[in-house]
């Protein structure tokens, strides 16, 4: 089915949400997160320490020559390796900490993403990229778990050294923290600014790189039909529009975001210079040593160096944050209807299908089946055909209830399904489709993806009934074999033998076929045909084709066009 298009690029949400959600992820984990926060104290005040040290190491040297206290001063450099040295150890030890942390938050993200992912209805994978959906739970989850093991634990170094630094320049010089009244707003201002103007510019970046990835996967996926259209200069052309849009949002992103860290690391270069002037001025005037002096110059530096890196972090926040904004619009994205209440799982299926006039559009403008009616009996075979477009693979969106009508009703063995559980719905149904689907794995693992403990002889005899057995057998490794993800080392003929093999093995009383001998000769398909309609005795089926020699066998056949049955009958009826 053709994917819907692509709405408007939606502005950020509020980047304080985005955070608490985050936070509700840390919280799940408080205990690691409290060690964290306990390491980061830790850690950074015993770092704090050693701006003091060295000052009153410096003190002891004094300012005349010949005149060092080195015992003094030795002490003091011990204890400075010291603090350093136990600094250091618990930073690392902190690391782990957080790279354990962030992993166990992605870890949970994706599961959740994943399970979100399977609740989905069909119609939000209709309208939506493949391409984008892998960049969220790859990319944007990858850009989360980034900045929670980094960004949050330089954030958090940083309000420590800030606040530490600060304490220790007012206990050394109060006069000389006055320089710092105009150069931090001025910072403050600054980075506020930039972040309005850098915060869409980062959800714009995620969003082209979703796009970007989108077409990436659409064209290998078809890079056959491109080659045989000789088609790869047009390919080419628009996948260069994309990468474009993709490297004009990330140069924009990254520009706005890169220029905070300079400006203002130029704003807190001049309160150095400051510092330096003004307390030279007060060590001449015999109010602050020369000690301290240093102390306060070194605590300025760590005051005014995670200011700086913040900055410098400001934007790659800003991409987590954008990044974080796109995992959660898919895990709250609504999930498929729940069951109707009273709802009930059918037991023993008969396998009598029906449509009343049902009236069904996937956009509320746009009508495709307008007043549909027929009934299957019970182990009926019922053929369903018409040109492109006319509905055909719609009536199987609603058998199966991956759409709902908007009036009428479709009824299986006389009761409403929409009264009838999906799980136990869609267990009655078999379904073989014309994009055949395989997984890596072997080939007995596919054959019994749908029947839980199927055994290797139930296996064989599906295989044998498909024609598919005594290919299976010329393989070097028979049943075990290997498929390549998608079937790839086998040729889409024997894929769709082996799609439909699987779809004979299952226990369900009713059997849909999408065009699913499409790909294979004529002769193979009406040995299916004849091995099918055995094994299928007793069931319904339901087939939609386009070639004659389908549908010969039909216990009825529906000519569909512009969404209403304009015809029905048998096949020589039909003819005739």
């Amino acid at each position: 089915m053709p994917r819907g298009p692509r709405g408007p690029i939606e502005k950020p949400k509020d980047r304080k949400k985005v955070l608490l959600r985050l936070w509700t992820y840390i919280y799940a984990h408080k205990w690691m997160a409290l060690g964290a926060v306990l390491l980061t104290v830790a850690s950074n005040l015993l770092a704090l320490l050693g701006p003091m040290l060295s000052g009153a190491a410096i003190d002891a040297i004094g300012i005349e020559p010949g005149q060092a206290d080195f015992p003094t001063v030795f002490f003091y450099c011990g204890l400075m390796i010291v603090f350093y040295a136990v600094s250091s150890l618990l930073s690392y030890i902190l690391s782990i900490l957080m790279i354990q942390l962030s992993q166990k938050i992605v870890f949970q993200m994706r599961q959740q993403v994943f399970d979100r992912l399977t609740q989905l209805p069909v119609r939000y994978f209709d309208g939506h990229q493949t391409g984008d959906i892998v960049s969220r739970i790859s990319y944007d989850i990858d850009t989360v778990n980034a900045s929670l093991s980094n960004d949050l634990l330089q954030i958090a170094a940083s309000v420590i050294t800030v606040v530490g630094s600060f304490i220790m320049m007012v206990a050394i010089s109060p006069v000389l923290v006055l320089v710092f009244v105009i150069t931090i707003p001025m910072s403050i201002l600054f980075t506020r600014y930039m972040t309005k103007k850098v915060r869409p510019l980062f959800h714009q970046r995620s969003v082209k790189l979703g796009e970007m990835n989108g077409f990436v996967e659409e064209v290998i996926t078809g890079q056959k039909t491109t080659k045989a259209y000789h088609q790869e200069e047009t390919m080419v052309s628009r996948f260069d529009e994309r990468n474009k849009a993709a490297v004009d949002a990330y140069y924009n992103a990254d520009y706005y975001g890169g220029m905070t860290g300079p400006s203002v690391n130029f704003i807190n270069n001049l309160s150095l210079a400051f510092v330096s002037i003004f307390g030279a001025i007060l060590f001449l005037w015999g109010n602050l040593s020369i000690g301290n002096l240093s102390s306060f110059v070194l605590y300025s530096r760590r005051f005014s160096g995670p200011i700086n890196e913040v900055a410098n972090i400001i934007s790659e926040l800003q991409s987590a944050c954008a990044a974080a904004e796109r995992v959660f619009r898919l895990i709250d994205e609504e999930p498929e209807p729940a069951d109707a209440p009273g709802a009930v799982a059918i037991q023993q299926v008969e396998g009598q299908v029906a449509m009343d006039h049902v009236k069904f559009g996937y956009n509320p403008g746009k009508t495709i089946i307008h007043d549909l009616s027929f009934t299957a009996p019970p182990g009926s075979l019922t053929a369903i055909v018409g040109p492109t477009g006319a509905g055909k693979t719609t009536l199987i969106n609603l058998l199966m209830r991956f759409y709902d009508p908007q009036s009428g009703a479709i009824t299986l063995d006389g009761r409403d399904i929409q009264q009838i559980t999906r799980k136990s719905l869609r267990l009655s149904y078999a379904m073989v489709l014309q994009d055949t689907w395989l997984f890596t794995g072997t080939i007995f693992e596919n054959l019994a993806y749908g029947k839980k403990g199927a055994t290797l002889e139930e296996v064989q005899k599906a295989a044998k009934a498909a024609r598919i057995h005594r290919y299976i057998m010329s393989l070097p490794k028979g049943y075990d074999t290997i498929l390549d993800e998608n079937g790839m080392n086998i040729s889409q003929g024997q894929k769709q033998l082996l799609t439909i093999a699987r779809a004979m093995l299952l226990d369900a009383k009713m059997l849909i076929l999408d065009e699913a001998t499409s790909n294979v000769d004529t002769r193979t398909e009406i040995q299916i045909q004849a091995a099918m309609r055995e094994l299928m005795k007793g069931k319904t089926c339901f087939v939609i084709a386009h070639r004659l020699s389908t549908i010969q066998n039909a216990d009825r056949i529906l000519v569909v066009r512009d969404g209403d049955i304009v015809e029905q009958g048998t096949h020589s009826a039909l003819m005739a």
